[in-house]
């Protein structure tokens, strides 16, 4: 095939991943010849020469060898096929995440130099047997507690994955406050230590959840195992820095607390921020019930989609720990009725695979979900919800919600299933061109990360049509 090219066009390219392509052109003598390698990388582009036997054709401090040690450190650190093989938000979360890492391990070291001091390590009159016993009650502590935590909190995790994250960074910097001040107290040394471990193993449970979430989002190419394994070995490099570090300020800092105090409190406010700031580069295209609700919102007074960038920039990151949301998917069908009249009254007007309950008076929508209910029954009864929700509160709405609002504000409360009723027949038309819209806006409508329950129920339908 050689001969049949002219001599200096190239004939074929070859790519290795995102780097640059390179072409191969045919010499006079019929061989095949290739262009120099070049190496990119999120917009940073290195070009250098190459030897034809592949060999670097500078020295030590060639940009060839300077090319090559980034693409190494790249193959070690990075996950295959980097940056296509990951999230757009991938690298700025991992550098913020390695900033937290570092801060919260020289924290760490703070924290643990104290709690072997109230153990009594350098002190004479300590005994193993008291410091064993310590150790006991503080693990069994938080042993217990790592079980409940997952009991009480594993479902919601995966909805609010960032505010959960986020949580669990605060909480492990007060765990290691309390690490720090237990010596102080001596009488209340155990307590102190066995809440601290109590609540590290929630940070355990929270963070390694809400890691996983973020791997399956920041994942693109079927790749978690590659993605976390990568992120581990990022994490690793980050702690032996700040194992390197921490060898040489704890002499510095030991036989001074204030001085040991002063260091953890700033550290600590490094470790928040770039929490904060990891968290907030982060760009979720699915919807959970906060991105769900301001991507509404604006649709319902502006007529067009927010994109996921800055509906998740707008997200509030503490809400994570909410006591009792006001939309409520997949409640049992025996807690909203107890009688025929109330099951037909319920049902009437509801053709969607879902039945809704508006309490007007604690503005709470409880959703019963039908078997054949799937991602998008799921996401326009989370819709509907967030509706009538909308027409308590002020702002513009479409005509027809507006209609509805006043009414809602001038009539009993008594005709909550009358509303109801009306925004279905709304949300025929609302719901498709908002859920197109979502669609075209970047949103990945085949799945969400709305919370619901396991409950599901099945019902006849009434006659009535729907309207168009």
């Amino acid at each position: 095939m050689a001969e049949d090219g002219a001599p200096g066009t190239a004939v074929c390219f070859e790519q290795f991943g995102s780097g640059t392509a390179r072409g191969c052109r045919v010499a006079a003598d019929g061989s095949l010849q290739w262009e120099p390698g070049g190496w990119h990388w999120r917009g940073f582009s290195r070009v250098f020469q190459a030897k034809p036997d592949g060999r670097d054709g500078g020295g030590g401090g060639s940009p060839g060898t300077a090319s090559r040690t980034l693409a190494g450190l790249q193959a070690v650190f990075l996950p295959q096929g980097f940056p296509e093989s990951v999230s757009p938000d991938y690298l700025p979360y991992q550098l913020w995440d390695s900033v937290q890492a570092f801060a919260s391990s020289l924290s760490g070291s703070l924290a643990t130099q104290a709690v072997l001091l109230g153990l009594g390590v350098g002190n004479a009159k300590a005994t193993v047997s008291a410091a064993t016993a310590t150790w006991l009650v503080k693990d069994s502590t938080g042993m217990l507690g790592r079980i409940i935590f997952a009991w009480w909190k594993g479902s919601k995790l995966d909805c609010n994955a960032k505010q959960w994250r986020l949580f669990a960074d605060i909480l492990n910097d007060i765990a290691m406050f309390l690490e720090i001040m237990a010596p102080v107290f001596p009488v209340c040394f155990t307590m102190t230590v066995s809440t601290s471990n109590l609540a590290k193993c929630i940070v355990s449970v929270a963070g390694g959840a809400t890691r996983a979430a973020l791997t399956v989002h920041q994942a693109r190419r079927n790749n978690m195992a590659d993605v976390s394994a990568k992120d581990s070995s990022q994490e690793t490099l980050v702690n032996l820095a700040g194992l390197l570090v921490s060898l040489l300020m704890l002499p510095l800092v030991s036989g001074c607390p204030s001085v040991s105090l002063g260091c953890f409190f700033l550290l600590t406010a490094l470790h928040i921020y770039a929490n904060y700031r990891a968290v907030r580069a982060l760009v979720m295209e699915t919807l959970n019930e906060s991105r769900l609700r301001l991507v509404l919102k604006h649709f319902l007074q502006q007529g067009e989609v927010l994109d996921p960038t800055p509906a998740n920039q707008m997200e509030p990151l503490w809400t994570g720990f909410s006591p009792s949301p006001a939309l409520s998917l997949g409640v049992p069908l025996h807690c909203l009725v107890s009688s025929m009249s109330e099951l037909q009254q319920l049902i009437d007007g509801h053709q969607e695979p879902y039945l809704l309950c508006w309490d007007q008076s604690r503005n709470q929508v409880q959703v019963v979900l039908s078997q054949m209910a799937g991602p998008e029954t799921v996401l326009r009864a989370a819709t509907h919800g967030l509706v009538l929700g909308a027409l308590r509160e002020d702002g513009p709405l479409p005509g027809e919600l507006e209609e509805l609002r006043r009414w809602v504000r001038a009539g009993p409360e008594k005709d909550s299933w009358v509303v109801v009723k009306e925004t279905h027949k709304v949300l025929d038309k609302l719901f498709p061109k908002f859920l197109k819209g979502l669609q075209a806006a970047g949103w990945k409508t085949e799945k969400h990360q709305l919370e619901v329950d396991e409950w599901r129920a099945s019902w006849l339908q009434t006659p009535e049509k729907k309207v168009s």
